[in-house]
């Protein structure tokens, strides 16, 4: 089957004339018809006069109103996309006032929406309706809705993505896809579905990548993907990120308290560590500073003891031996 780069259509950069110009020239044309007309009127001069003013009055009429339509004002960062009685003419990326072939239109291009849409899951389209004639080059934000996907352990994940995007290939983006935006919406879905059932969202081991602690390998492996999902539709990613991560509500008490009897295990663990070295530091010192010899069992209870000190959860209360 043939590739993207097999069927699509090369863009093709226009460099067009001043259309200021162009518009004097017009209207240079459109003056000089009218005085024309008036002169036929005016002289007679038989059947010259008669042509002059059936010429001029074409002009006047049809083909002076027509080269106008050749004016272009083009806006920074914007393109126009230029199509000639159904086939792909050129696009024009330089800002300013030019003048074109007048029977090659611009495509009117859709409009995109002020804010993404606010629902729980799924793709949403970004396109409302169509509206302008220029297809805007600036870098734009696509934040998808929030999905609920499988990590690598099976546990429902709350994901969502911000990508910043921006259009590189005008004669792509226009003819290799039916809508270019609703196609990035879908393979950045499509991407961050595979890339999230790869990775834990945590782990026990420190050398294995995470989602929650390797966010900036794993933005940079999406946004790669994303970028070959897209490339025949003639779009740069420019950077992918995870903006919303948690776990999903049926779960989340649990895996709270998973991740808490995990914090309570490290820091017991961090806490019998210090008591065993103070105990071992307080025998050394009592034996070879205080002269003091423990036999076996003393020196077990007074290990006993201090351990009890050291690593209880609440305050000790001594217990004074009166001897009786």
């Amino acid at each position: 089957m043939p590739n993207d780069t097999d069927v699509a259509i090369e863009e093709k950069i226009l460099k067009p004339i001043s259309g200021l110009l162009c518009m004097f020239a017009i209207t240079f044309g459109m003056l000089a018809a009218v005085l024309f007309t008036v002169v036929a009127f005016v002289v007679n001069m038989g059947g010259f006069s008669a042509l002059l003013a059936s010429v001029s009055l074409i002009y006047i009429c049809i083909v002076g109103p027509l080269l106008y339509c050749g004016v272009l004002v083009v806006q920074p960062n914007q393109a126009a996309v230029l199509t000639f009685f159904g086939k792909y003419y050129g696009t024009v990326k330089s800002a300013g006032f030019f003048y074109v072939n007048p029977f090659a239109r611009p495509m009117r291009v859709p409009n995109l929406p002020a804010a993404p849409a606010e629902v729980q899951s799924g793709s949403v389209s970004i396109y409302n309706s169509f509206g302008p004639k220029r297809l805007s080059l600036k870098a734009m934000t696509l934040n998808n809705a929030l999905q609920k996907i499988n990590d690598k352990m099976g546990n429902p994940m709350i994901i969502g993505i911000v990508v910043i995007w921006r259009v590189a290939d005008t004669a792509r983006a226009m003819f290799q896809v039916e809508n270019f935006a609703d196609f990035l919406s879908i393979q950045c879905d499509s991407s961050l579905r595979g890339i999230v059932r790869l990775y834990p969202y945590d782990s026990a081991v420190d050398d294995e990548k995470t989602l929650r602690g390797s966010s900036d390998e794993i933005a940079e492996k999406m946004r790669l993907e994303i970028q070959e999902k897209v490339r025949m539709a003639g779009l740069e990613i420019l950077e992918a990120r995870i903006t919303h991560l948690a776990y999903a509500s049926e779960i989340a008490s649990a895996m709270l308290q998973r991740q808490q009897a995990a914090a309570i295990v490290d820091a017991r663990r961090l806490i019998v560590d210090g008591a065993v070295g103070i105990v071992q530091l307080a025998l050394k010192k009592l034996e070879e500073e205080e002269g003091m010899k423990f036999s076996e069992d003393r020196k077990a209870a007074m290990i006993s003891n201090l351990m009890v000190v050291l690593c209880g959860n609440k305050e000790t209360t001594p217990t004074v031996n009166a001897g009786m």
